[in-house]
């Protein structure tokens, strides 16, 4: 603890006169951050890759952050548990908030499931950008879906802490948008996801 104040002391913010409005303009399009939450194989890494593949058809500067991805490399050292977890999103939520300020539109996919840490990522990114996506669907569905086989896994007891089996999922009190996959359409709820897109004229990019 002592190091790490000692370091805080000695670390200077550098600040650019190149601001985040001006890269905006810049990239004729509103930077936000897109954060699909809901429990594993809900539909979230699809939505978000399926919908990053949409945006760039139409000329949209964007990324995905996929919580499998991360933990690849840039949380790669952290665990499963509460305060794992916790650090996971903090992390994801200073890069995304950079994109952001680089003028991208970010898509993060992420179980989250506490409500503390979906706040804490709101808060970091900050709220005019930030934008929850609740994708729901029964656990039975995700079960039946199971892609990874991890469910399978958790109800042998091979996986301990498995979010909708022996852990939970705090569900979103008022999302920005909520998709039930289970009865929603890819198709249709990429229109509705697509439309939280803003895009400006060029002609505002040029002054």
């Amino acid at each position: 603890m002592a190091d790490r104040q000692m370091l805080a002391q000695n670390l200077t913010w550098h600040g650019s006169s190149v601001t985040p409005e001006m890269r905006a303009i810049l990239s004729a399009q509103r930077p936000l951050t897109l954060w699909f939450t809901g429990l594993s194989a809900a539909g979230k890494s699809t939505l978000a890759f399926n919908l990053e593949s949409l945006l760039v058809a139409k000329r949209i500067h964007c990324c995905v952050l996929d919580g499998d991805n991360v933990r690849h490399g840039l949380c790669r050292d952290l665990g499963f548990d509460s305060q794992g977890r916790t650090e996971n999103i903090r992390r994801v939520a200073e890069v995304a908030r950079l994109m952001n300020d680089a003028g991208l539109v970010v898509m993060a996919a992420f179980i989250s499931p506490y409500r503390r840490d979906r706040e804490l990522a709101r808060s970091i990114i900050g709220v005019e950008r930030f934008q929850e996506v609740h994708v729901s669907a029964p656990l039975h569905v995700c079960e039946s879906r199971d892609p990874k086989g991890l469910y399978r896994k958790a109800r042998r007891g091979e996986l301990s802490g498995f979010t909708g089996v022996d852990a939970p999922y705090e569900v979103p009190d008022c999302p920005h948008v909520y998709l039930d996959t289970s009865r929603t359409s890819l198709s249709d709820c990429l229109e509705r996801l697509s439309g939280l897109v803003t895009v400006r004229p060029h002609h505002d990019a040029q002054g």
